[in-house]
């Protein structure tokens, strides 16, 4: 059963999205927020959130940064109205923004992606790729991999919990990460999912890290980058 939190600060909104979701997902649990500090002092975490952007005190792009401090998983959905927050949605890996009012087929779109984008994300988690290093086997999970990276005869594998180097050939690394990764330089291979933004030099990520985007390879990246977007992946849009 999916959690979705919908948060606003006007209480009949609230409600009216709510309603509407409920009826396109009549199995969900949806909880109600009137702030963002209620919602991030509830505690629980949701598959997704919809946030309203212009909200008092707190708006929902520091909500949401807020939110990725500690789940990097969730789908985030902005709710306003007002266009010119739309690049902050990209600087939090939001999945979309929905103009007030919000479209019913837009919104049912919305919902289908999110759910797309959620059972990806469990099938990533479940994926792993087995390493050998020089005193240890590692078993890692590929949801867990930010990035690949180039170390003269080495590789160095950066994840969440840290960063090991092992003897390796990037093109086999290639192969075993398979989809959802990008040789974005000769040096470097990316997880899409943790993509913050980019320019024609760099890739900035989630967690602050920043590495190297080849030109020669910088319009396959953005090729692939918004195909994987367009599939249902999240920039983590």
């Amino acid at each position: 059963m999916l959690k979705i939190a919908v948060c606003d600060d006007e209480p009949v909104f609230v409600e009216q999205i709510s309603g509407r979701i409920k009826e396109y997902m009549p199995d969900a649990a949806i909880q109600g927020f009137i702030s963002s500090a209620n919602l991030l002092l509830w505690g629980e975490k949701f598959d997704i959130y919809f946030l309203d952007i212009q909200m008092e005190k707190m708006n929902g792009v520091e909500a949401a940064r807020k939110l990725r401090e500690s789940n990097e998983e969730s789908v985030i959905v902005f709710i306003t109205g007002a266009k010119e927050y739309v690049f902050e949605a990209f600087d939090v890996a939001a999945l979309h923004y929905l103009i007030k009012p919000v479209d019913d087929e837009k919104l049912q779109e919305v919902l289908e992606r999110a759910k797309k984008e959620i059972a990806k994300k469990q099938t990533l988690k479940s994926r792993q790729i087995f390493i050998k290093t020089r005193n240890k086997n590692i078993t890692l999970n590929v949801a867990d991999i930010l990035y690949f990276e180039n170390e003269m005869r080495k590789i160095a594998v950066h994840t969440v919990r840290g960063e090991f180097s092992f003897y390796g050939v990037m093109a086999d690394m290639e192969r075993e990460a398979g989809e959802g990764f990008c040789r974005c330089h000769r040096g470097y291979l990316v997880n899409l999912s943790y993509v913050s933004e980019y320019d024609t030099e760099n890739i900035m990520l989630t967690n602050g890290e920043k590495i190297y985007l080849s030109k020669d390879r910088y319009h396959d990246f953005v090729k692939q980058y918004m195909r994987y977007l367009r599939n249902g992946g999240v920039s983590h849009v």
